[in-house]
C-alpha cells in the first residue's frame, strides 16, 4: 500500500496545523482544514531535530487526534537510541524515567503531559517466548509497519507536520474499522496480544473489526496461551471498562479468544430446554453487565463489573432439570464465587479485588430470601454485616440481575428493594450497623467471666455477636446478664 504525506502550514504562535480533522461523527475526514498539534509537541520536536534526529507523534496519539480526544498521554517515535534521547530529555522534561528503556522507550513528563519517547523498533515473539525480541530500525515506515492496527501507524512528523500515513489508516478512521498494517496473520504472530486488543479497540472506540482480521483470531487464538496472564488481564480489564464492553465481549466469544482467556463466558451459552423455560445465560449477563453500567454514579467501576460478567458463573455446573420440567441452579451462587476466585487468581488480580469480586457473586442472590418484604431486623443487620464495604455494589448488582421483560414483575422487584435499602437506611439511624460489635468487647468478657486471653474469650464474644445481630443493642447490663446465662449453660 502506498505511502501517503499530507503537508501542512505553520500556524499561530504555539501550535503546528496538519490538514486532517475529525467531522461532526467524530470520525476523520478527507484532509481539509487544519488542526494543531499540542504545543509541547512542536517544541519537542525542535529540539530533535536541532539535535540531529527526526522525531514524529505516532500511534494512538495521532488517532485519538484525529477522534478529537486526545488526552495528555503523547507517544512519540524517533531514529534517536534511547541514550540520545535521554539527552535531549533530562535538560527539557520536569522528570525523566527509564522503566522501559529496554524496550527502547524513555518516559517523561513536561507541563502535565506524560510522555513516552521510543526508537524505531521492530519486535516479535518466538513459537515459545512470552516476551517481545526488540531490534531498532531506520525509518518510520519500518517501524509503523510493526504497530498493531492501520489506526494506529499513522504519524506526523515534528516540527514540519508531515502526515505519514503509509497503510491507510486515516481511511479505515473515517470507516470506524480495525485492519493490520499487514497480514494479521503476521501481525498476531508478531505479538498474540494484539488479538485481545482488537477487541479492546472495538470497546473503547465502538468501531467495527475487518472480516480477514476476525478470521484470524478464530484460527490463531491458541496462539494466546504464550502472553502472560498479566498482560492479558490488563488487556481484559481496558476491555470491561471502555464504552462499549459488550461489543469487545462478544468477539472476544466468538472468535474463541474467550475459551482460552475466560472459559466460563463463553460456557454461559446452555442449550435451552424444549419449553424454554430459563433464560439464555449468557445475553442475560451481559445485560446485567449492561444495567450494572448504567447505575454506575463515579466513573467506571472494574470491581462492579467484573462481578456482573461473572455473577452467574456457577450456573452451568449446577443445573438440574426437575421432574415437573424445571430448570434449576441450585447453589449456583456458592459454586459461582470459588471458579470467580480461580478465575481472577489465574489471570493475577490483586488479593483484594480476587476477595471482593467473588463475595459480591456470593451474595448476588441473598436478596431474594427477602420475599415479599418480610424480612426480620435481625435479617437485615446480616445482609449488611455480611456486605460490609460492598454494600452499595451489592444494591446496584441486585438490581441489575433483574433482566425480566414482564414490566410488572420488575417494578415489583424493584419497589421491593427499594423497601429494603429503607428498612436498612432506618436500621442504621437506630443503630451502627456499618460496624456491628457486641455490647461488650473482649477485655469486658475477661473480667466479667474471669478469664485469662484464649478461645473462649472468642466464642463468648462470637455468642454476644450474634444476640447483637439477631436483638440489636441490648445495653451493657442485659448483655451482661446474656453472658453469664452463657457461661453457665457451658458448665
Amino acid at each position: 500500500m502506498g505511502g501517503r504525506r499530507i503537508t501542512g502550514a505553520r500556524g499561530g504562535p504555539g501550535a503546528v496545523p496538519f490538514d486532517v480533522v475529525p467531522n461532526a461523527n467524530n470520525a476523520a475526514q478527507t484532509p481539509q482544514a487544519r488542526h494543531r498539534v499540542e504545543p509541547v509537541a512542536e517544541d519537542l520536536g525542535r529540539r530533535f531535530r536541532d539535535a540531529g534526529h527526526r522525531l514524529a507523534l505516532v500511534g494512538g496519539s495521532v488517532r485519538d487526534t484525529l477522534l478529537g480526544r486526545l488526552g495528555h498521554d503523547l507517544d512519540f517515535t524517533t531514529d534517536a537510541r534511547p541514550e540520545q534521547v535521554l539527552r535531549i530529555l533530562r535538560p527539557w522534561a520536569d522528570a525523566v524515567w527509564e522503566v522501559g528503556i529496554a524496550f527502547g522507550t524513555v518516559g517523561g513528563l513536561k507541563d502535565g503531559y506524560q510522555i513516552e519517547v521510543t526508537t524505531y523498533r521492530s519486535e516479535a515473539y518466538d513459537r515459545t517466548s512470552r516476551k517481545p525480541e526488540v531490534s531498532y530500525g531506520d525509518t518510520i515506515e519500518e517501524d509503523l509497519v510493526r504497530r498493531d492496527f492501520t489506526v494506529n501507524a499513522m504519524a506526523v512528523a515534528l516540527p514540519d507536520t508531515d502526515f505519514i500515513d503509509p497503510y491507510g489508516g486515516l481511511d479505515d478512521l473515517a470507516a470506524r474499522t480495525l485492519r493490520t498494517p499487514g497480514t494479521p496473520e503476521a501481525s498476531f504472530s508478531d505479538d498474540p496480544l494484539r488479538m485481545m486488543r482488537a477487541a479492546r479497540f472495538a470497546a473503547q472506540l465502538d468501531f467495527e473489526v475487518a472480516p480477514e482480521v476476525v478470521a484470524a483470531m478464530a484460527a490463531m487464538a491458541d496462539r494466546i496461551a504464550i502472553v502472560s496472564a498479566e498482560r492479558v488481564r490488563d488487556e481484559l480489564n481496558k476491555l470491561l471498562l471502555s464504552a462499549h464492553p459488550i461489543k469487545g465481549l462478544r468477539l472476544l466469544v466468538d472468535t474463541g479468544l474467550a475459551d482460552r482467556v475466560l472459559p466460563e463466558l463463553p460456557a454461559l451459552r446452555l442449550e435451552r430446554d424444549e419449553h424454554f423455560r430459563h433464560k439464555d445465560v449468557y445475553e442475560h449477563t451481559l445485560t446485567v453487565l449492561e444495567q450494572a453500567i448504567a447505575l454506575e454514579t463515579e466513573g467506571p467501576d472494574l470491581t462492579l463489573r467484573l462481578a456482573a460478567l461473572l455473577h452467574d458463573i456457577g450456573k452451568p455446573r449446577t443445573r438440574r432439570f426437575e421432574p415437573d420440567g424445571r430448570v434449576s441452579f441450585h447453589h449456583h451462587e456458592v459454586v459461582g464465587a470459588k471458579l470467580t476466585k480461580a478465575r481472577m487468581t489465574a489471570l493475577k488480580y490483586p488479593n483484594d479485588q480476587v476477595k471482593d469480586v467473588s463475595r459480591l457473586v456470593e451474595l448476588h442472590l441473598r436478596f431474594h430470601g427477602y420475599g415479599n418484604g418480610e424480612w426480620t431486623d435481625s435479617a437485615v443487620r446480616r445482609y449488611v454485616r455480611d456486605a460490609g464495604p460492598l454494600l452499595e455494589r451489592l444494591h446496584k448488582l441486585t438490581r441489575s440481575d433483574c433482566t425480566t421483560r414482564n414490566k410488572r414483575k420488575a417494578e415489583a422487584l424493584w419497589r421491593t428493594y427499594d423497601g429494603l435499602e429503607e428498612r436498612i437506611a432506618e436500621l442504621q439511624e437506630q443503630e451502627e450497623l456499618d460496624s456491628i460489635r457486641p455490647d461488650l468487647d473482649g477485655n469486658q468478657i475477661m473480667r466479667i467471666l474471669d478469664l485469662t486471653p484464649g478461645p473462649l474469650v472468642g466464642k463468648a464474644y462470637q455468642y454476644l455477636l450474634e444476640l447483637r445481630l439477631e436483638h440489636g443493642p441490648l445495653g451493657e447490663e442485659a448483655a451482661t446478664e446474656e453472658l453469664r446465662k452463657w457461661w453457665a449453660a457451658q458448665g
